[in-house]
């Protein structure tokens, strides 16, 4: 599998495109903005896109969902308990002063657990409520390790519990049961910021930590 990672927007999210070579189909994980750019790579590459895949449904993180699924029919998932989020993104962006082009359609509702295959690959989806009520993680079991974290899990961070359904106990829960029984040599992809491990987050995460 080849990645392909942009950032985008003024807040700098972390888009990730997940490629299978052989067969040069793809997913897109967090198509927060600029879509022209995310467009541009995947006609560059000649990519089929079959998934918009989606960790949550803030602002930053689905800015481009819209016109990327326009453009690629490609279908968009999200866990249905972040649906208010989705469908008030409008009202997200005014509290910082910004326009979107709406939301776009829901095509499937992640759950915990689920597979997403393209080619020959597939992530897993890992539910992990706390940033958001509906906040998911996605697992590649590969040659490597790596963990699609969205804002759950930072370098050194956690995700911010001050936002719309935020919540402190639920995000700690999920780190600690659902991402830190991974692998310590399993790479954290995050939604912003650097990659990590984690097994450092584990052992040095100021948040939390085992």
């Amino acid at each position: 599998m080849k990645i392909e990672s942009l950032i985008v927007g003024s807040f700098q999210c972390n888009c990730f495109v997940l490629i299978d070579e052989k067969s040069k189909e793809a997913i897109v994980i967090d198509p927060g903005d600029e879509p022209e750019a995310i467009l541009n790579m995947v006609t560059s590459e000649g990519l089929t896109v079959k998934a918009l895949i989606h960790t949550h449904a803030h602002l930053d993180h689905m800015m481009a969902t819209k016109k990327v699924q326009e453009e690629t029919k490609a279908l968009a998932y999200l866990h249905k308990d972040d649906t208010y989020l989705w469908d008030n993104v409008q009202m997200q962006a005014d509290l910082f002063g910004l326009d979107t082009d709406g939301p776009g359609r829901v095509d499937k509702n992640l759950e915990d657990g689920m597979e997403i295959n393209w080619g020959g690959e597939k992530v897993k989806t890992i539910f992990t409520p706390g940033h958001t009520p509906g906040s998911c993680c996605f697992h590649y079991s590969g040659k490597e390790s790596l963990l699609f974290s969205g804002d759950t899990l930072f370098k050194n961070s956690i995700g911010r519990t001050d936002l719309w359904g935020g919540d402190f106990e639920k995000l700690s829960k999920s780190i600690r049961k659902k991402l830190y029984t991974l692998d310590d040599d399993t790479i954290v992809l995050s939604g912003h910021g650097p990659e990590t491990l984690i097994g450092k987050e584990k052992r040095y995460n100021p948040f939390v930590t085992l």
